[in-house]
């Protein structure tokens, strides 16, 4: 007998999926990467708040308000790689339901092989952005004007979508291969019935012609 199959695994790494792509919503429109006093900054713009003390960090000379983003090659860089990680992500997410909906093994196999590999591919440009972001914002730091620094929590929220993506990677794999073990103890056993079935077919030929004989 074959083992039951029972598709938890590929469910949850779809709701990861979903997780990630709503955690990248917010992680990309919020100002709070990155605040100080007085000062919010995100990946698309920044924000100088009311009675922020003066010289503003990196002397922005722009009165309160929310403006663009600075324009430094990290900043862009990273929020790049948060919209790689966003769109790969929301493919992943799409294959991984496509693989729950279909019935066919190797189309369900091969939707799991994408969606993993855009997983990763979601999970390693999140990676380079949340590493490269602290890096090279502490390579400027003298020109920030402020003492006190500290990441809000669009930037934790970052990580966040990371221990969600590594979570559904793995869960993907595992489906995957416990997929082929299924489909191959299905295969193991339909042959078995099937030269089962042969051998009791020529055994009452057997007989057939041995009463015949007779």
């Amino acid at each position: 007998m074959y083992r039951t199959r029972y598709p938890g695994r590929s469910v949850i790494a779809f709701i990861c999926g979903i997780i990630v792509v709503l955690l990248m919503i917010m992680g990309l429109a919020s100002t709070d990467w990155l605040m100080a006093l007085g000062w919010r900054q995100g990946l698309f713009a920044h924000c100088i708040e009311e009675g922020a003390p003066t010289p503003l960090p990196f002397n922005m000379p722009d009165p309160p308000g929310c403006y663009p983003a600075r324009d430094s090659a990290y900043i862009k860089a990273a929020a790049a790689l948060c919209v790689v990680c966003l769109l790969t992500d929301i493919a992943a997410t799409i294959l991984t339901g496509l693989g729950l909906r279909t019935q066919d093994h190797r189309d369900k196999h091969k939707y799991y092989r994408f969606a993993v590999f855009c997983m990763g591919v979601a999970l390693v440009s999140l990676l380079i952005a949340l590493i490269i972001y602290p890096i090279c914002f502490a390579a400027e730091l003298n020109l920030g004007n402020r003492t006190n620094w500290e990441f809000g929590w669009a930037y934790g929220v970052g990580w966040g979508a990371v221990i969600f993506l590594v979570g559904g990677a793995v869960l993907l794999l595992c489906e995957k291969e416990s997929e082929e073990i299924y489909y191959k103890e299905k295969k193991t056993v339909r042959d078995d019935i099937g030269s089962g079935g042969s051998m009791i077919g020529m055994g009452h030929h057997a007989g057939r012609g041995g009463t015949q004989l007779a």
